[in-house]
């Protein structure tokens, strides 16, 4: 992941409430197509220009070429309100992040995410780095990638709320967990989805924990289909199943996890 600053400058009188408007817009746009990754994006104000940091999947997540519409008339957005467009500088690679993944067509992948996640959800299957959204082919849908990225916010809320113990974590761990869940249902569309466009087999992840034993763990069959999905050994000591049918991934409870 690469750290941006971008500058905006006044090129006629205008209104702090305009340009706010048109610069938060334009960043939600960029984050809604995978261009900018988290929710927070502090501005800072000078006397005639305006300053924020980002962080972006690659070096050049910002160009021109993986706009989306929404971003395109976000930036004529900026334009309406009084800015010119913005400067754009690379900082430096952000330390505290992932790589993104050196194949963008892999031989399969998969929709992954946790609570500590910022990156995108879709994962390389053969390394597990995360593939840029704005890489896929298309549009995911409406123009851009806000679906894969709204199920990714309330996967992490679900995964929040269990980690924390709440008073709703058992319903919380239901709709990461199990195969008949809102989540799991728009999760595996989004997969569908993914696959249709990009032409590489996408693969779901079912969160487990808890269970009765660590041998009824391993006697586990695909909740979907009913078959052995058993991994001989686990992918990234993280999945210890893998139903190629029902393309779906899972892990022994962690409970029980050594």
């Amino acid at each position: 992941m690469f750290i941006k600053e971008i500058t905006f400058e006044c090129y006629k009188n205008t209104q702090y409430a305009a340009v706010e408007k048109a610069i938060n817009n334009y960043f939600d746009m960029l984050r809604y197509n995978g261009q900018i990754l988290g929710r927070e994006f502090p501005i800072a104000m000078f006397e005639a220009w305006f300053v924020s940091s980002l962080v972006c999947p690659e070096e050049n997540s910002l160009n021109d070429i993986f706009n989306s519409p929404q971003v395109k008339q976000a930036l004529q957005g900026l334009t309406e309100a009084g800015l010119l467009s913005p400067k754009i500088k690379n900082i430096a690679e952000d330390l505290n992040s992932l790589c993104c993944a050196e194949k963008f067509q892999p031989s399969w992948q998969l929709l992954y995410t946790t609570f500590l996640d910022t990156c995108s959800p879709l994962r390389c299957g053969e390394s597990l780095a995360p593939i840029p959204l704005y890489r896929t082919p298309e549009a995911i849908s409406n123009g851009d990638r806000k679906a894969i990225l709204k199920w990714q916010e309330e996967w992490i809320n679900c995964d929040e709320l269990q980690m924390n113990g709440s008073a709703v974590s058992s319903v919380a761990l239901k709709e990461i967990g199990e195969i008949g869940s809102r989540l799991f249902y728009r999760g595996t569309n989004l997969c569908e989805r993914i696959e249709e466009i990009t032409k590489v087999p996408t693969y779901y992840y079912l969160y487990r924990v808890a269970g009765n034993s660590l041998i009824a763990e391993q006697e586990r069959k695909c909740p979907a289909c009913g078959g052995d999905w058993k991994l001989a050994a686990p992918l990234f000591d993280i999945f210890d199943f893998k139903c190629e049918p029902c393309k779906l991934l899972s892990n022994i409870s962690w409970d029980f996890k050594k």
